[in-house]
């Protein structure tokens, strides 16, 4: 009685999230289709905030802000939340005022029903289904926007299991698409190119283990391991210095008030992203091996434990 809009359906049987939403879609009656993880807590404003964005007709879908709702669990949880942040603050709302790819994140994600129809719904055989609407979006001209005042919160992965099995199946999905999407360059233009180069993410991460795999090539082959020492010394010096950089000002950005400390995290950064690159090329190698590609669901433990980290937008 409290909630007499609110309608659950049961499905079936269980194949995957995009199946369970195209089974939801075919239910749905608004003109706007909301979609937000089970574990999602949205803000009481979220559903009346983003309807500014849809006065503009020329926007098919909006992407919300993502926080995390267990962030100071354990020093895991909190590093993710601030991934989560610089990702959002920094990365997509950037995209946005510059007019590139923003993609949808799965979740806080808001399409118009009409677009959506349009389209067939969402694509059932992939692991990555936000990407793969984003990259389809995109492809058919249509505007994706980012909305910061747009808030809600879900569980970050609390341990190294659950966060490899969430990132294998966010890094092979988002590679199967970049392979059948490889078609948007077909159009150059730069929201096009951001496009490809976003879905092509998991390939450079998995790039910048190439020092370490040369210096263990050299170390078994007749190659001068010293003269290849040297090159590899340079090249990851260089790179790793100008991206910890651009992480730091990002760290002591996003964060509410912005605190010089957050500088601390980046030992942290650097292993933590060491271990990404590693997961995409396992991700890498179970699309190349053909393994079968199945859907699985992060575990979630229902902690709450969360202080809001961000600037106001």
């Amino acid at each position: 009685k409290e909630h007499a809009g609110v309608k659950i359906l049961q499905k079936p049987f269980s194949n995957g999230k995009p199946s369970a939403l195209n089974y939801g879609l075919k239910h749905a009656k608004g003109e706007i289709i909301a979609i937000f993880d089970a574990d999602n807590v949205p803000d009481a404003d979220a559903l009346m905030l983003v309807r500014e964005y849809f006065e503009d007709p020329a926007v098919a879908a909006v992407q919300g802000k993502t926080l995390s709702i267990n962030s100071k669990e354990n020093m895991l949880t909190e590093f993710i939340s601030y991934e989560e942040a610089v990702w959002c603050e920094a990365y997509l709302r950037g995209k946005d005022v510059l007019n590139l790819f923003v993609h949808l994140k799965g979740s806080c994600q808001f399409i118009r029903r009409d677009v959506l129809d349009k389209l067939e719904g969402f694509n059932e055989a992939v692991l990555s289904e936000d990407m793969e609407i984003s990259a389809r979006l995109t492809e058919n001209n249509y505007k994706i926007r980012y909305a910061s005042d747009v808030v809600a919160w879900q569980e970050s992965p609390s341990d190294l299991k659950t966060l490899f099995k969430q990132r294998t199946r966010w890094f092979r999905g988002t590679m199967e698409v970049a392979f059948k999407y490889g078609r948007l360059m077909a159009r150059p233009s730069r929201k096009n190119f951001d496009a490809e180069t976003t879905l092509f993410g998991p390939f450079i991460l998995i790039a910048s283990l190439m020092p370490y795999i040369a210096l263990f090539w050299a170390f078994f082959t007749v190659l001068p391991f010293d003269v290849v020492w040297r090159i590899v010394v340079q090249f990851a010096t260089l790179t790793s210095a100008l991206t910890m950089l651009l992480c730091g000002l990002a760290l002591v950005y996003v964060t509410k008030p912005r605190r010089m400390k957050n500088v601390l995290w980046l030992p942290f950064v650097y292993f933590y992203w060491s271990l990404q690159a590693f997961i995409a090329l396992y991700a890498a190698l179970l699309i190349f091996l053909r393994r079968p590609s199945r859907w699985t669901k992060t575990d979630k433990k229902g902690v709450v434990n969360s202080t809001l980290i961000l600037n106001e937008p």
